[in-house]
């Protein structure tokens, strides 16, 4: 029997793998590598409602009302959760979507949910300061870039600027880059080491992410192997009436040949007696 509870652990592991995108995307990384697997985890999801679908299609032919109804309340639960969770993927989120992704449907899983849901405050910070580490680790001598950094009062603004910068196309009339001739190798060193620590946090918490994603999947697992043993000892019971209701039907047909074979003896018993007394009649 189809069992809707490992389908909407299924559904909870999508919502926390979009939460991990969402968090990837707001640390300016890229979000890409785990598309394949949520893509894969979507479509075993709707696999899942065709399933829960035919069982309740044949329980209801089979007249387990109840059963059926109990079916189709989680068929239209999980139909919805699937919506939100594709249109989410496909760049089209929703306010019901939204709500959908943040809600686990096992309570137990609250916290990993909160913490995914976190959103790092200095993401555009963090993307300008690892494509500094990029340029000036890739090897060989560091070489003066066109683009400059500028210290300045407040710090943020400048970041978000920056990483504007990055992020949209060249344009004819860009603004002009900032004047570094003002900073030193202390305040370079500085800077970098900052961008450093950043980083660390960032790949720290992707880190966790993962961990977070692998424990959810070991759970998956497991529940998967529970129910090929449970249908493994279904298969089991079911060889074994097999084998039962053949003992019994060999039996049967053993007791109708003995007593055919009696009902003759009887017969030939009977003519013999029949004949005797014609015998002594007729003396």
């Amino acid at each position: 029997m189809t069992n809707p509870n490992q389908y909407f652990l299924l559904a909870d592991h999508i919502k926390l793998s979009l939460l991990e995108r969402q968090r990837a995307i707001s640390l300016n990384l890229e979000p890409t590598s785990q598309d394949g697997h949520i893509s894969r985890s979507l479509e075993n999801l709707r696999d899942g409602l065709e399933n829960i679908a035919r069982e309740r299609i044949r329980l209801q032919d089979a007249g387990e009302i109840d059963a059926s109804a109990g079916l189709q309340e989680s068929e239209i639960l999980l139909q919805k959760q699937y919506d939100d969770l594709a249109s989410q993927f496909r760049g089209h989120p929703t306010s019901s979507a939204s709500a959908t992704i943040s809600h686990p449907n096992d309570p137990a899983l609250s916290d990993d949910f909160a913490h995914a849901s976190d959103r790092p405050r200095n993401a555009s910070s963090s993307s300008f300061l690892k494509k500094s580490l990029r340029g000036s680790t890739a090897g060989g001598p560091v070489v003066p870039s066109p683009k400059s950094v500028r210290f300045s009062d407040s710090p943020l603004v400048q970041e978000e600027e920056d990483a504007r910068a990055a992020l949209f196309p060249y344009r004819d009339d860009p603004s002009g880059p900032p004047d570094q001739s003002n900073l030193d190798n202390q305040q370079i060193h500085a800077y970098h080491s900052q961008v450093m620590a950043e980083q660390d946090e960032a790949l720290d918490r992707l880190g966790e992410s993962i961990g977070r994603q692998r424990e959810l999947s070991i759970q998956i697992g497991d529940e998967l192997d529970e129910h090929v043993q449970m249908l493994d000892e279904a298969d089991r019971h079911v060889d074994r009436h097999q084998s039962r209701l053949d003992k019994a039907r060999k039996n049967l047909g053993t007791v109708a040949r003995k007593a055919k074979d009696n009902m003759q003896m009887t017969i030939i018993v009977i003519l013999i007696i029949i004949l005797v007394l014609l015998i002594i009649i007729l003396k």
